[in-house]
């Protein structure tokens, strides 16, 4: 098989179209279209469905480009570490983190990051939606509670719990339902706590919908309302008492996860980065994150 070819064939898969393709890897338009059909004709399939203003992999092209993907990946990892005498992580490595955990930690562990390895290219990006590593071009995924997936392996390096939290200004009635800040639609009518006496119930009225967990926790310093907000981003607040912290939303357990491709051999650069957040948060509590944030 034309190694070139095929490594055409994946840059224009990962970029999805010839033109996108040719601009990201500087290589003529025309000269990826031939080589693409090449490898068809030698293979014997069509491995993109063309027509719309986007190429679309067939099946037999996505499975293709899982394999020859990581392949082309691996082969050009292992020249770059012997070019290099194999000590130094280089290259480029593409991370995609959760909005909130980007917001607090993500600016600090890349500078602590880049200023350890110069030789590597960062990016990171941060978005909650769930990413295709291989298609995506993505190294490593940070995300919260993931769903098993026998593509990807990794490790839980932090872990958080909910709390319901409210200014101290705030009174809590048995009877009346409590003004609450939510997540975006969350239709909950009751929270359920547990503290020092047990397990209770707390009655709600959102009064207040946000998109983003650090705008609910700066409304509720404001008074507005209780919310439920994961502890790591309140203990400061909590021991500085400009919150108080009302219980624990029961089975509210959170892990974050760093995930990469099992396929792949783990890359210096990524490995780096693994020991970067091990060394950050060595034994995964709340508490390291938050003191983190606050170095």
């Amino acid at each position: 098989m034309d190694l070139l070819a095929l490594s055409d064939f994946v840059l224009v898969a990962r970029h999805g179209g010839f033109g996108k393709a040719a601009r990201a890897g500087g290589r003529p338009k025309a000269t990826l279209s031939r080589r693409v059909s090449e490898l068809e004709a030698s293979l014997g399939v069509r491995l993109f469905e063309r027509g719309g203003r986007d190429l679309k992999l067939t099946e037999e092209g996505r499975a293709l480009f899982e394999r020859a993907g990581s392949l082309l990946t691996d082969l050009e990892e292992a020249a770059v570490e012997i070019a290099s005498g194999g000590q130094r992580p280089r290259g480029r490595l593409r991370i995609s983190a959760p909005l909130l955990f980007s917001q607090v930690a993500m600016g600090k562990l890349a500078a602590d990051f880049a200023l350890a390895y110069p030789d590597v290219r960062l990016e990171v990006t941060s978005e909650d939606r769930p990413v295709d590593m291989v298609e995506e071009g993505y190294d490593l995924v940070i995300r919260v509670d993931p769903k098993p997936d026998e593509k990807l392996i990794g490790r839980a390096f932090l872990h958080d719990w909910l709390v319901v939290v409210a200014s101290p200004d705030l009174s809590r009635s048995s009877l009346a339902p409590v003004s609450a800040v939510v997540r975006g639609n969350d239709q909950t009518e009751r929270w359920t706590m547990t503290g020092q006496a047990g397990e209770a119930q707390l009655a709600v009225d959102p009064i207040l919908r946000l998109s983003s967990l650090i705008m609910i926790r700066d409304a509720v310093r404001g008074g507005v309302g209780a919310a439920r907000l994961p502890i790591s981003l309140v203990s400061r607040d909590l021991a500085a008492g400009r919150l108080t912290r009302w219980g624990d939303v029961a089975g509210s357990d959170i892990a974050l996860w760093a995930l990469y491709p099992s396929r792949r051999h783990l890359s210096a650069r990524v490995s780096a980065f693994l020991d970067l957040l091990k060394q950050a948060f060595p034994t995964g509590v709340p508490q390291e994150l938050a003191a983190y944030v606050d170095r």
